[in-house]
């Protein structure tokens, strides 16, 4: 199967790395074709990357001392009539950029499966049309720009290290065309990477974004040295918002029970390497949002989804508390001490509301 990977972050690079070794030994060498029958193929925009990864055969910034297997091939061809010759293309970008790869894929496939692996809202974009806008899940900005595409999303419990070193792993396909579930099970499904099918794309996407909003709240909650109680109730009231959120958008509340949505957010809000949670935790310790970003050196979507979260929530008038805690803090309207005092002192009502 021919797989073009586009982006070279953490997450690209590491299912580019799980599927090179799927791959037999004995791969073509380096050059800028692209139709070998089974190549797997991570593109670059960045040249000076490019060069260094090919030297290194390593992803210095992003999965230090993880070495590419030799079948994967890595590319800084113009995207181009190559992509229409793969089996499957995967945006692996973040949320921010998924309007511009897919403008810059649609004219050159036509029957081709493109997927995401972005979590996350489009920040809100205003036009003459449309003043107040509201910010979109990735398959509302396919519908907007490439609604002729064949497009799912592969997601779930994931970190990017743990899946380039071949570490147990279960992932959700989805997408409302099953062919292009079928082509990502065919094409991740493996020794190290279990995939499971769901037609409800919407779910999925809802419980990827909030997840990451929900992470940094439990970041938080954590760096206030609240205890295991308070994390247990946030994580559990958590993926409460995320199902009242993704019911009205479309999604299926089972969806919102298994790997997308409470397995994503169980291991987002505790994991050591989640980026949420860290920001959590120094938001907690008194840091300012440009001094943790900075340091973080990777995206963190929840930080640039919580305002989105929140106002889709209240177009339809859903009650999120534990997302407008997180986007009081880090629009730095309240302290995380203050915006956890708050929380905790609302009216008590029915578990099931």
């Amino acid at each position: 199967m021919k797989v073009a990977i586009l982006g070279s972050g953490a997450w690209g690079t590491a299912l580019a790395i799980a599927l090179g070794h799927h791959q037999p030994s004995g791969a073509p060498p380096q050059g800028e074709v692209t139709n070998t029958e089974g190549r797997v193929t991570l593109w670059s925009r960045d040249t000076a990357w490019l060069h260094k990864a090919r030297e290194s055969r390593v992803n210095v910034r992003y999965l230090p001392g993880i070495a590419f297997p030799q079948s994967l091939h890595l590319s800084g061809e113009p995207l181009g009539d190559w992509l229409g010759q793969q089996d499957l293309v995967v945006l692996a970008t973040p949320t921010a950029a998924l309007r511009e790869m897919l403008l810059g894929v649609r004219a050159h496939v036509r029957q081709t499966p493109v997927i995401w692996l972005c979590k996350g809202f489009e920040s809100p974009r205003a036009t003459p049309e449309h003043p107040h806008p509201m910010g979109l899940l990735p398959h509302e900005v396919q519908a907007q720009v490439a609604p002729e595409l064949l497009c799912g999303v592969l997601s779930g419990p994931s970190f990017a290290k743990e899946v380039a070193t071949g570490q147990p792993t279960a992932l959700v396909a989805s997408s409302p065309r099953a062919e292009v579930t079928q082509a990502m099970v065919e094409a991740f499904h493996g020794p190290h990477m279990r995939i499971y099918a769901n037609p409800d794309w919407v779910g999925v996407e809802v419980g990827g974004a909030v997840k990451n909003v929900m992470a940094i709240a439990t970041g938080i909650c954590d760096g206030l040295h609240l205890g295991l109680n308070a994390r247990a109730a946030l994580i559990t009231r958590g993926l409460a918002e995320m199902t009242r959120l993704a019911i009205p958008l479309g999604g299926v509340r089972d969806t919102l029970m298994g790997l997308s949505g409470m397995g994503d957010l169980v291991l987002t809000a505790t994991g050591d390497l989640s980026r949420n949670r860290r920001v959590g935790l120094e938001l907690a310790q008194g840091k300012t949002l440009v001094h943790i970003l900075a340091e973080l050196g990777h995206v963190a979507e929840g930080v640039y989804s919580a305002k989105t979260v929140l106002q889709r929530a209240q177009a339809l008038a859903i009650e999120m508390p534990i997302t407008q805690m997180v986007n009081s803090i880090l629009e730095g309207q309240v302290s995380a001490q203050e915006a956890m005092h708050q929380l905790m002192s609302r009216q008590s009502k029915s578990e099931w509301v």
